[in-house]
């Protein structure tokens, strides 16, 4: 018993000093995995604060696991994301570790959008998942299973670090 006091008083302690999103001049990087129809993958992302509630970034995935009867080429797995951020942890007010952030894309592939949480463990670590779908695909025709790599619904899920 005594040391699960401990272990939630560290714990506590541990919490309280973290926030998810402070602001202008915030950085956030974050690193994960990308899940799809017929792929699983790699992300990365890059977020830099505005303002209070507004963040820009970079957001990059490549998919490695095909299933084996997809054929894809390197511009069929890569796709590159220019990102706009509403950051409303602190509107929602949930907890200063928490913070949802549903955003815009611009990528290689289509216009889309994007709902993403992170919740921090301690002032440099925590984890997010982030939910991507596309609005309007830039190739209009009829896609194969590979052209449908990151035109689909994804979904990112890793750990969230401030820089």
């Amino acid at each position: 018993m005594r040391k699960l006091i401990l272990l939630a008083s560290i714990l506590s302690a541990t919490l309280c000093n973290s926030q998810a999103y402070t602001g202008t001049n915030d950085n956030k990087l974050q690193l994960g995995t990308n899940l799809q129809n017929n792929a699983t993958g790699i992300n990365i992302s890059y977020d830099y604060g505005l303002g209070e509630n507004i963040s820009v970034g970079v957001s990059s995935s490549y998919a490695l696991g095909l299933k084996d009867d997809i054929s894809a080429s390197f511009g069929d797995r890569f796709d590159l994301k220019a990102r706009f951020n509403a950051n409303l942890g602190n509107v929602i007010n949930v907890d200063n570790n928490f913070d949802v952030y549903p955003g815009l894309n611009l990528s290689l592939k289509n216009f889309g959008g994007h709902l993403g949480m992170r919740y921090f463990f301690s002032d440099g670590f925590g984890v997010y998942t982030e939910f991507n779908v596309p609005f309007a695909k830039y190739n209009t025709d009829a896609l194969d299973a590979g052209e449908k790599l990151h035109n689909q619904f994804t979904l990112n899920l890793g750990a969230s670090f401030n820089l």
